[in-house]
């Protein structure tokens, strides 16, 4: 039996349709509900959450002179998430975006207005933060595609990024969860980019719950990525498996709690294979019945209950 080991996080979901379910829960959230999810997090027994933005709409989750601040009910829900996860032991990656348009990664990779922005918003936020045992790492959220293999653009980002991190926060880790992870062609050409890639972690995700890779085909896909990054030898691989289904059509309705056999199955095929398993998203998709800051869907507080079973909680 493999756990899931950690969860992204964010104070919003960036895609209004998809957050239908959460996203005016999240706006109501105290210090204290940000609080309880972290502690629900820790109590099934996950080690990581990953803050995917810390900025959206031109507006920050902290007091930035980059943006304004997003004017949440919670005057600091970074300090909360972050100084809650202190005490239970969590550790937590902050995002670097998004400090220009989500929708549009492509351009943000290479917009030296936009990297300046996320690299002025890191600064900031070390100076904030950094004294936080529980802050482990950055996350890069301006994700492109995968497409046979890692874009130059994408590479000479990610390097850029990580590069600014090392003498920021020389003690913290780098992540990136890409996606097209069903047109990686893991052959000699993809290990020699995977190669030039200047990051701690990859997590791939796992594209179940976006229906761009049947289960099936989960396990197979991990199989050839972990030989290509055992032949590159660096950046430990990770996965990044989707808990979630869509109401309707995908990217435009909202995300619901998928089935936990298929999760079980997504967890199972790629066990094997990875350094650790990240979830999308334990926020919005998993709750406790009982839970006092409830957000998501009626049938999230099943799949806890399923998945609290399987772990044996």
């Amino acid at each position: 039996m493999r756990m899931i080991d950690g969860t992204f996080f964010e104070f919003r979901h960036h895609n209004t349709p998809e957050g239908k379910y959460w996203n005016p829960a999240l706006e109501k959230f105290e210090g204290t509900d940000w609080r309880q999810k972290v502690r629900e997090i820790s109590e099934l027994g996950m080690e990581y959450i990953v803050i995917m933005a810390t900025a959206l709409y031109d507006k920050c989750y902290f007091k930035s002179a980059v943006f304004p601040f997003a004017e949440t009910v919670c005057a600091d829900p970074i300090e909360e998430v972050l100084d809650e996860a202190d005490k239970c032991g969590v550790r937590v990656f902050l995002g670097n975006g998004f400090y220009g348009d989500w929708r549009k990664a492509g351009n943000n990779i290479k917009d030296k207005d936009v990297i300046g922005r996320s690299f002025r918003a890191m600064e900031e936020l070390t100076a904030l933060y950094g004294h936080h045992e529980s802050f482990y790492g950055w996350y890069f959220p301006d994700e492109t595609c995968i497409i046979l293999k890692f874009s130059g653009d994408f590479v000479k980002y990610v390097n850029l990024c990580s590069g600014f991190c090392r003498e920021l926060t020389p003690d913290k880790k780098t992540l990136i969860a890409p996606y097209g992870t069903n047109l990686a062609l893991a052959n000699n050409r993809y290990v020699r980019t995977l190669a030039e890639l200047d990051v701690d972690f990859v997590a791939y995700q796992d594209e179940v719950g976006v229906r761009k890779t049947k289960v099936d085909r989960t396990k197979r896909i991990f199989e050839k990525l972990r030989k290509a990054h055992d032949k590159a030898g660096r950046s430990q691989l990770w996965a990044d498996i989707e808990l979630f289904d869509f109401e309707g059509m995908v990217y435009k309705s909202a995300l619901v709690p998928a089935d936990f056999d298929r999760i079980k199955k997504q967890i199972e095929n790629v066990a094997p294979y990875v350094d650790k398993i990240l979830s999308y998203q334990y926020l919005g998709i998993m709750n406790p019945a009982d839970s006092p800051s409830f957000s998501g869907h009626q049938n999230s507080a099943r799949l806890y209950e399923d998945y609290k079973k399987y772990i044996g909680k």
